[in-house]
Protein backbone atom coordinates (compact mmCIF):
# COMPACT_ATOMS: atom_id res chain seq x y z
CA UNK A 1 0.00 0.00 0.00
CA UNK A 2 0.91 3.16 -0.93
CA UNK A 3 0.87 5.63 2.56
CA UNK A 4 0.77 8.82 3.14
CA UNK A 5 1.01 11.08 7.15
CA UNK A 6 -1.75 14.00 7.99
CA UNK A 7 -0.80 15.44 11.18
CA UNK A 8 -2.12 19.04 12.69
CA UNK A 9 0.06 22.29 13.18
CA UNK A 10 0.11 21.50 16.98
CA UNK A 11 3.26 18.81 16.38
CA UNK A 12 5.33 22.43 15.17
CA UNK A 13 7.14 19.94 12.26
CA UNK A 14 9.50 22.57 10.49
CA UNK A 15 8.19 23.05 7.11
CA UNK A 16 11.71 21.54 5.54
CA UNK A 17 11.28 18.36 7.55
CA UNK A 18 7.47 18.01 6.42
CA UNK A 19 8.44 18.23 2.74
CA UNK A 20 11.30 15.86 2.96
CA UNK A 21 9.19 13.51 5.03
CA UNK A 22 5.99 14.42 2.36
CA UNK A 23 3.91 14.99 5.55
CA UNK A 24 0.75 16.77 5.13
CA UNK A 25 -0.35 19.16 7.62
CA UNK A 26 -4.10 20.28 8.63
CA UNK A 27 -3.86 23.62 10.75
CA UNK A 28 -5.89 24.85 13.98
CA UNK A 29 -6.13 28.68 14.04
CA UNK A 30 -6.15 31.05 16.74
CA UNK A 31 -9.13 33.66 16.86
CA UNK A 32 -8.64 37.75 18.18
CA UNK A 33 -11.94 38.99 17.81
CA UNK A 34 -13.25 38.63 14.95
CA UNK A 35 -10.24 38.00 12.89
CA UNK A 36 -9.03 34.25 12.31
CA UNK A 37 -5.07 33.12 11.90
CA UNK A 38 -4.24 29.55 10.82
CA UNK A 39 -1.05 28.84 12.78
CA UNK A 40 2.04 28.11 10.85
CA UNK A 41 0.07 29.71 7.92
CA UNK A 42 -1.00 32.99 8.49
CA UNK A 43 0.91 33.62 11.85
CA UNK A 44 3.97 32.26 12.89
CA UNK A 45 5.20 31.93 16.42
CA UNK A 46 7.00 34.99 16.75
CA UNK A 47 4.40 37.31 15.51
CA UNK A 48 1.88 35.57 17.94
CA UNK A 49 3.67 36.60 20.86
CA UNK A 50 4.02 39.91 19.72
CA UNK A 51 0.54 40.31 19.38
CA UNK A 52 -1.16 38.71 22.49
CA UNK A 53 1.33 41.05 24.51
CA UNK A 54 -0.66 43.98 23.31
CA UNK A 55 -4.43 42.05 23.73
CA UNK A 56 -6.47 42.28 26.71
CA UNK A 57 -8.62 39.35 25.97
CA UNK A 58 -6.52 35.73 25.33
CA UNK A 59 -7.49 34.54 21.67
CA UNK A 60 -9.77 31.68 21.19
CA UNK A 61 -8.14 28.42 19.58
CA UNK A 62 -10.30 26.67 17.18
CA UNK A 63 -9.98 23.18 15.47
CA UNK A 64 -9.74 22.54 11.85
CA UNK A 65 -12.92 22.74 10.13
CA UNK A 66 -14.01 18.89 8.80
CA UNK A 67 -14.11 20.42 5.09
CA UNK A 68 -10.06 20.78 5.40
CA UNK A 69 -9.75 17.22 6.57
CA UNK A 70 -12.47 16.18 3.13
CA UNK A 71 -10.66 18.20 0.95
CA UNK A 72 -6.71 16.77 2.26
CA UNK A 73 -8.34 13.17 2.02
CA UNK A 74 -9.69 13.89 -1.40
CA UNK A 75 -6.63 15.45 -2.91
CA UNK A 76 -4.44 12.06 -1.35
CA UNK A 77 -6.48 9.97 -3.02
CA UNK A 78 -5.31 10.68 -6.04
CA UNK A 79 -1.95 9.10 -5.20
CA UNK A 80 -2.31 6.93 -1.96
CA UNK A 81 -3.73 3.95 -1.17
CA UNK A 82 -4.08 5.01 3.18
CA UNK A 83 -3.13 8.15 5.10
CA UNK A 84 -2.39 7.79 8.96
CA UNK A 85 -4.08 10.34 10.58
CA UNK A 86 -2.09 11.80 13.87
CA UNK A 87 -3.57 14.53 16.04
CA UNK A 88 -2.93 16.02 19.31
CA UNK A 89 -5.02 14.66 22.51
CA UNK A 90 -8.48 13.81 21.62
CA UNK A 91 -8.86 15.19 25.36
CA UNK A 92 -7.96 18.44 24.46
CA UNK A 93 -9.34 19.09 21.14
CA UNK A 94 -12.17 17.51 18.73
CA UNK A 95 -9.10 17.60 15.93
CA UNK A 96 -8.83 13.69 15.81
CA UNK A 97 -12.52 13.29 15.99
CA UNK A 98 -12.93 15.31 12.76
CA UNK A 99 -10.13 13.25 11.01
CA UNK A 100 -11.69 10.63 11.80
CA UNK A 101 -15.45 11.88 10.60
CA UNK A 102 -13.78 12.83 7.34
CA UNK A 103 -12.07 9.35 6.71
CA UNK A 104 -15.59 7.79 6.91
CA UNK A 105 -16.95 10.17 4.22
CA UNK A 106 -14.08 9.99 1.56
CA UNK A 107 -14.24 6.38 0.22
CA UNK A 108 -11.80 6.28 -2.09
CA UNK A 109 -8.90 6.01 0.36
CA UNK A 110 -8.15 4.35 3.86
CA UNK A 111 -7.43 6.36 6.72
CA UNK A 112 -6.21 5.36 9.79
CA UNK A 113 -6.33 7.82 12.58
CA UNK A 114 -4.18 7.73 15.52
CA UNK A 115 -4.27 9.75 18.98
CA UNK A 116 -1.27 10.95 20.20
CA UNK A 117 -2.76 11.47 23.29
CA UNK A 118 -0.09 14.79 23.99
CA UNK A 119 0.83 17.40 21.41
CA UNK A 120 3.92 19.68 20.80
CA UNK A 121 6.93 17.96 19.58
CA UNK A 122 6.54 15.05 21.45
CA UNK A 123 3.71 14.40 19.05
CA UNK A 124 5.67 15.24 16.32
CA UNK A 125 8.12 11.94 17.73
CA UNK A 126 4.64 9.69 16.42
CA UNK A 127 4.57 11.36 13.08
CA UNK A 128 7.93 11.19 11.85
CA UNK A 129 8.61 7.94 12.78
CA UNK A 130 5.41 7.37 11.23
CA UNK A 131 6.20 9.43 7.87
CA UNK A 132 9.69 7.31 7.47
CA UNK A 133 8.03 3.63 7.75
CA UNK A 134 5.29 5.15 5.49
CA UNK A 135 8.61 5.84 2.60
CA UNK A 136 10.02 2.77 3.36
CA UNK A 137 6.74 0.78 2.16
CA UNK A 138 5.36 -0.34 5.63
CA UNK A 139 1.65 -1.25 6.14
CA UNK A 140 -0.50 1.30 8.18
CA UNK A 141 -1.26 -1.76 10.71
CA UNK A 142 2.71 -2.09 11.47
CA UNK A 143 3.39 1.49 11.41
CA UNK A 144 0.52 1.81 13.85
CA UNK A 145 1.38 -0.80 15.76
CA UNK A 146 5.35 0.73 16.26
CA UNK A 147 3.28 4.11 17.60
CA UNK A 148 1.73 2.44 20.22
CA UNK A 149 4.65 0.63 21.23
CA UNK A 150 6.20 4.28 21.65
CA UNK A 151 3.68 5.29 23.55
CA UNK A 152 4.43 3.09 26.61
CA UNK A 153 7.88 4.99 26.94
CA UNK A 154 6.60 8.61 26.01
CA UNK A 155 6.68 11.10 28.92
CA UNK A 156 6.39 14.96 28.75
CA UNK A 157 6.46 17.86 31.24
CA UNK A 158 5.52 21.27 31.08
CA UNK A 159 6.32 24.14 33.33
CA UNK A 160 4.14 27.36 33.26
CA UNK A 161 6.00 30.99 33.60
CA UNK A 162 3.04 32.42 34.22
CA UNK A 163 -0.49 30.91 35.80
CA UNK A 164 -2.37 33.90 34.32
CA UNK A 165 -2.96 32.18 31.09
CA UNK A 166 -4.42 29.02 32.86
CA UNK A 167 -6.29 31.54 35.29
CA UNK A 168 -7.69 33.40 32.30
CA UNK A 169 -8.81 30.42 30.12
CA UNK A 170 -10.61 28.98 32.74
CA UNK A 171 -8.23 26.18 33.79
CA UNK A 172 -7.15 27.89 37.40
CA UNK A 173 -9.16 29.26 40.21
CA UNK A 174 -8.28 32.55 41.34
CA UNK A 175 -7.32 31.67 44.69
CA UNK A 176 -4.71 28.96 43.14
CA UNK A 177 -3.71 32.10 40.94
CA UNK A 178 -2.91 34.18 43.99
CA UNK A 179 -0.93 31.76 45.84
CA UNK A 180 0.91 30.40 42.75
CA UNK A 181 2.10 33.97 42.27
CA UNK A 182 2.75 34.85 46.22
CA UNK A 183 5.17 32.14 46.74
CA UNK A 184 6.67 31.77 43.07
CA UNK A 185 4.88 28.14 42.21
CA UNK A 186 5.50 26.78 39.19
CA UNK A 187 3.47 24.37 38.34
CA UNK A 188 4.49 21.05 36.05
CA UNK A 189 1.76 19.96 33.97
CA UNK A 190 1.52 16.80 32.19
CA UNK A 191 -1.08 14.32 29.90
CA UNK A 192 -3.21 12.12 32.19
CA UNK A 193 -5.87 10.24 30.15
CA UNK A 194 -5.63 12.31 27.42
CA UNK A 195 -5.61 15.95 29.51
CA UNK A 196 -3.76 18.21 30.69
CA UNK A 197 -3.35 18.34 34.66
CA UNK A 198 -0.86 19.27 37.90
CA UNK A 199 1.92 16.57 38.29
CA UNK A 200 3.80 18.78 40.86
CA UNK A 201 3.42 22.24 42.38
CA UNK A 202 7.28 23.53 42.67
CA UNK A 203 8.77 26.57 43.98
CA UNK A 204 10.91 28.26 41.37
CA UNK A 205 11.74 28.17 37.84
CA UNK A 206 14.52 26.81 38.19
CA UNK A 207 13.71 24.18 40.41
CA UNK A 208 10.80 23.01 38.23
CA UNK A 209 13.56 22.88 35.32
CA UNK A 210 15.73 20.33 37.54
CA UNK A 211 12.46 18.36 38.46
CA UNK A 212 12.01 17.78 35.05
CA UNK A 213 15.47 17.23 34.14
CA UNK A 214 15.51 14.57 36.83
CA UNK A 215 12.95 12.13 35.60
CA UNK A 216 14.70 12.55 31.94
CA UNK A 217 17.64 11.22 33.76
CA UNK A 218 15.93 8.16 35.08
CA UNK A 219 14.83 6.72 31.88
CA UNK A 220 18.14 7.70 30.35
CA UNK A 221 19.35 5.35 33.43
CA UNK A 222 16.61 2.77 31.99
CA UNK A 223 17.57 3.01 28.10
CA UNK A 224 20.28 2.66 25.93
CA UNK A 225 18.81 5.54 23.93
CA UNK A 226 16.31 8.42 23.90
CA UNK A 227 14.98 10.93 21.92
CA UNK A 228 14.44 14.38 23.74
CA UNK A 229 12.38 17.53 22.97
CA UNK A 230 13.17 20.53 24.80
CA UNK A 231 9.65 22.91 23.91
CA UNK A 232 10.14 26.85 24.66
CA UNK A 233 7.61 29.38 24.44
CA UNK A 234 9.41 32.15 23.22
CA UNK A 235 12.62 31.92 25.09
CA UNK A 236 14.72 30.04 22.66
CA UNK A 237 17.87 31.03 24.49
CA UNK A 238 17.21 29.33 27.04
CA UNK A 239 16.12 26.51 25.39
CA UNK A 240 19.54 26.13 23.74
CA UNK A 241 21.43 26.74 27.05
CA UNK A 242 19.23 23.99 28.60
CA UNK A 243 19.57 21.72 25.47
CA UNK A 244 23.83 22.33 26.02
CA UNK A 245 23.69 21.28 29.87
CA UNK A 246 21.18 18.32 29.20
CA UNK A 247 23.32 16.83 26.66
CA UNK A 248 26.81 17.22 28.33
CA UNK A 249 24.89 15.28 31.33
CA UNK A 250 22.95 12.77 29.11
CA UNK A 251 25.52 11.00 26.65
CA UNK A 252 23.05 8.88 25.40
CA UNK A 253 20.25 11.51 24.45
CA UNK A 254 19.72 12.84 21.27
CA UNK A 255 17.93 16.71 21.77
CA UNK A 256 16.45 18.77 19.60
CA UNK A 257 14.50 22.21 20.44
CA UNK A 258 11.27 23.04 19.24
CA UNK A 259 8.84 25.46 20.55
CA UNK A 260 4.78 26.04 22.09
CA UNK A 261 3.20 27.93 18.61
CA UNK A 262 0.16 29.72 18.93
CA UNK A 263 -2.45 27.24 19.40
CA UNK A 264 -0.87 25.65 22.73
CA UNK A 265 0.66 28.90 23.73
CA UNK A 266 -2.16 30.34 24.09
CA UNK A 267 -2.87 27.83 26.91
CA UNK A 268 0.68 27.76 28.31
CA UNK A 269 1.64 32.04 28.19
CA UNK A 270 4.82 33.30 27.23
CA UNK A 271 7.81 32.16 28.63
CA UNK A 272 6.72 28.43 29.26
CA UNK A 273 9.09 25.50 28.85
CA UNK A 274 8.60 21.65 28.60
CA UNK A 275 10.48 18.24 27.86
CA UNK A 276 9.28 15.37 26.04
CA UNK A 277 11.21 11.56 25.25
CA UNK A 278 10.71 8.37 24.22
CA UNK A 279 12.94 5.51 23.66
CA UNK A 280 14.86 5.18 20.34
CA UNK A 281 15.33 1.87 18.91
Amino acid sequence: MKTVVVTDSTAYIPKKIRDKLNIRMVPLSVVFGNETYREEIDINTIEFYDKIRNERALPKTSQPALGEFVKTFEELSKEYDAVISIHLSSGISGTLAGAKQAGEMVEEIEVYTFDSEISCMVQGFYVLRAAEMAQAGVHPDEILKELNVMKETTRAYFMVDNLDHLHRGGRLNGFERVIGSVLQVKPILHFENKVIVPYEKVRTRKKAMKRIADMLQEDANKYAKLQATIIHANNEQEAITWKNELEALLPNVQFTISYFGPVIGTHLGEGSMGLGWCKLK
